[in-house]
């Protein structure tokens, strides 16, 4: 990616991250998922108006994540799916980073306890150390 493009794809990122942060926008864009719709059919389970349907939306859309197309008398809404990879790339690129990070911590942890257990096994009292400093039986 070229530096005067990560700027445009992060304010995109903030645009479609931002829109979603509404639990009513998430529920259109669910929806949205399973077909396209009018205002009106997305507007029905709300107890809302058009107009802030309509508004909820227009955010949908500035951010690219719904685009309205016109099929005669007809409006719908359609779900752009494209606007998702950029949100799971990345979503993608930190959960690997995480996820490296943890299982350097694990190998960490792992050879703590493997020394933790060398070092036990040294420890005064037990039979190992009796047998090798002659103070046994």
């Amino acid at each position: 990616m070229t530096e005067e493009a990560q700027p445009v794809a992060a304010d995109q990122l903030s645009r479609v991250f931002s829109a979603l942060s509404d639990p009513t926008r998430r529920d259109l864009v669910a929806r949205l998922a399973v077909g396209d719709a009018t205002v009106n059919e997305l507007a029905a389970p709300y107890d809302v108006t058009l107009q802030a349907v309509s508004k909820h939306l227009k955010v949908l859309e500035d951010a690219g994540l719904v685009t309205r197309t016109r099929d005669a008398q007809r409006r719908p809404c359609h779900l752009e799916a494209e606007v998702f990879d950029l949100m799971t790339k990345w979503i993608e690129r930190y959960r690997r980073e995480a996820e490296e990070r943890f299982t350097r911590l694990d190998a960490v942890l792992a050879e703590m306890r493997h020394q933790d257990g060398d070092d036990q096994d040294k420890q005064p009292g037990s039979d190992e150390s009796d047998d090798r400093t002659g103070a046994g039986r």
